[in-house]
């Protein structure tokens, strides 16, 4: 079973770019480790279970056909930082790259939700005058309902409350749910871009007619 919750949104365009037939998407996961950022990464890629992993930081590229379009994902599976303050694991660099963000916490671990709870919310103060990128909050390790530490509500909560999708999935069980998350990233980022094209062009006429009107009062 795969829990989804989606953000509010104004925009209910699906196409990005029409006439564009190939899409490149970067998308960045974030959360603190051994939350299963590597083992959802690989699940996508490969469709295989892989639960160990080194600390190792890696941008894997991954091509796909979707609704008769050809995407490139670029993946940022990021370290989290040791010994060190959350807002350091949440970087200009980080944001300047992506397109839309996935923020994984184990439902065992209540200090990777905090983690989570904090990124999000750097994520989306670090933009004046927007909220950022698309972002997804992922609660990982559905399979281990004994050790929950972090009910599906409290993920519902936050996703709620910084205007985030919510999906609590098992990387280890379901190919399925894994798929779901990057697909509904990717129809974020094409909602996000389609909304940017537009504000962009309605500025534009904007400008134009004040020039006209400005020319005909100097007039």
């Amino acid at each position: 079973m795969v829990v989804q919750v989606k953000p509010s949104s104004n925009n209910n365009s699906k196409t990005m770019d029409g006439s564009q037939q190939k899409t490149e998407a970067n998308i960045l996961l974030l959360g603190a480790e051994n939350v299963g950022k590597s083992a959802l990464t690989v699940r996508f890629l490969t469709r295989r279970f892989i639960g160990e992993y080194g600390d190792i930081e890696s941008i894997y590229s991954h091509s796909d056909k979707i609704d008769g379009r050809e995407i490139s994902f670029n993946i940022w599976d990021s370290l989290y930082p040791q010994d060190s303050e959350t807002a350091e694991s949440v970087t200009e660099k980080h944001l300047q790259w992506s397109d839309g963000v996935i923020l994984v916490y184990s439902i065992c671990d209540r200090s990777s939700f905090e983690v989570v709870r904090q990124q999000v919310q750097l994520i989306r103060q670090s933009k004046k005058g927007s909220s950022g990128p698309p972002v997804i909050i992922v609660g990982n390790k559905r399979d281990l309902q004994h050790q929950r530490a972090v009910s599906g509500e409290e993920g519902r909560l936050l996703a709620m409350s910084t205007d985030s999708s919510f999906f609590e999935i098992s990387a280890a069980e379901n190919y399925h749910g894994v798929l779901l998350v990057f697909h509904e990233l990717l129809e974020l980022i094409r909602d996000a871009r389609a909304l940017k094209k537009g504000t962009v062009g309605i500025k534009g006429i904007v400008r134009s007619v004040s020039a006209v009107f400005g020319r005909r009062r100097a007039e």
